[in-house]
């Protein structure tokens, strides 16, 4: 039976290695590998100031998202999970975010989906937070679909255990209905965190074995970072870490890489995010 959620990759399309790794590695947290992603902040802050002078209004967030989907636009593997021993492709680009309420004492806030188009700008991107923002953080906002989804769940009392069974079970099976995928914050192309937001370090956030979820960043407190000097000198260079986590079995180390140089390439040229990814003539990375 199919998903909803995803396309089955076959080993025809990436040859035996990979479609026989996740017979080996069942669980999707025992094929987690981690790394920490140091992004220079002098050139993203430069164009930020450069466009609130043109009445432009871009953040931070909506930078590291846009250079996020224009990577994986480009390197379509890391887009791919692994459910059963089998590998998928996402039919999306989704990134689920958790957003803080004002008044929320507690600091739980509240968790969505933004979804993202391949050829989406910072532009694109900026709005689409702006819209999401508006409609989950507002003091007046109106329970989105987690909350009610999770409200219900909570009502069941000693039957929760039931349902949690049954939910894991019709997941792992391609179950579940297209209204519950679309509001589930397990299944996404990606988990993000922003921490600087309660002013602490990054971490490494777990995936989830639950869900559809192969990679967790997490944006943390800047911090100095040394580096090597044309010179040789050793200098400080003010940077925002990424702790990023990810599912091994979806794609090789060097694509990994590969794909991070990329991310922290769109990163230090900020003005590449206004365009398209198809009008960079990039070459994509199957």
């Amino acid at each position: 039976m199919g998903r909803v959620d995803g396309t089955r990759v076959r080993v025809s399309d990436e040859g035996p290695m990979y479609y026989l790794i996740p017979q080996f590695m069942t669980e999707r947290h025992d094929a987690m590998n981690m790394t920490t992603v140091d992004i220079p902040v002098e050139p993203m802050r430069k164009y930020l100031n450069k466009k609130r002078r043109e009445g432009v209004r871009i953040n931070n967030m909506s930078l590291i998202l846009a250079a996020y989907v224009q990577m994986v636009s480009e390197f379509p593997s890391l887009n791919r999970f692994v459910v059963r021993r089998r590998i998928y492709q996402h039919n999306d680009i989704s990134v689920s975010l958790v957003v803080l309420r004002p008044g929320d004492r507690a600091n739980n806030g509240t968790m969505g989906k933004l979804y993202f188009d391949p050829e989406d700008t910072i532009f694109d991107v900026q709005r689409k937070l702006d819209e999401y923002v508006e409609k989950n953080a507002s003091p007046a906002a109106d329970a989105n679909g987690l909350d009610k989804a999770m409200g219900v769940l909570c009502k069941m009392g000693g039957l929760l255990d039931i349902a949690g069974g049954l939910l894991r079970f019709m997941d792992r099976h391609g179950l579940l209905p297209k209204a519950l995928v679309d509001v589930s914050p397990f299944h996404a192309s990606l988990l993000m965190t922003n921490l600087t937001s309660i002013r602490t370090n990054h971490i490494y956030h777990h995936v989830y074995d639950f869900g559809t979820t192969s990679i967790a960043l997490a944006m943390g407190n800047m911090r100095d970072v040394p580096k090597r000097g044309k010179g040789g000198e050793i200098e400080l260079v003010h940077c925002l870490p990424l702790g990023i986590v990810m599912d091994e079995r979806i794609a090789s180390g060097h694509y990994f890489a590969l794909a991070f140089a990329r991310l922290k390439e769109l990163l230090a040229n900020p003005e590449l995010l206004e365009q398209p990814v198809s009008t960079r003539h990039l070459k994509v990375v199957k």
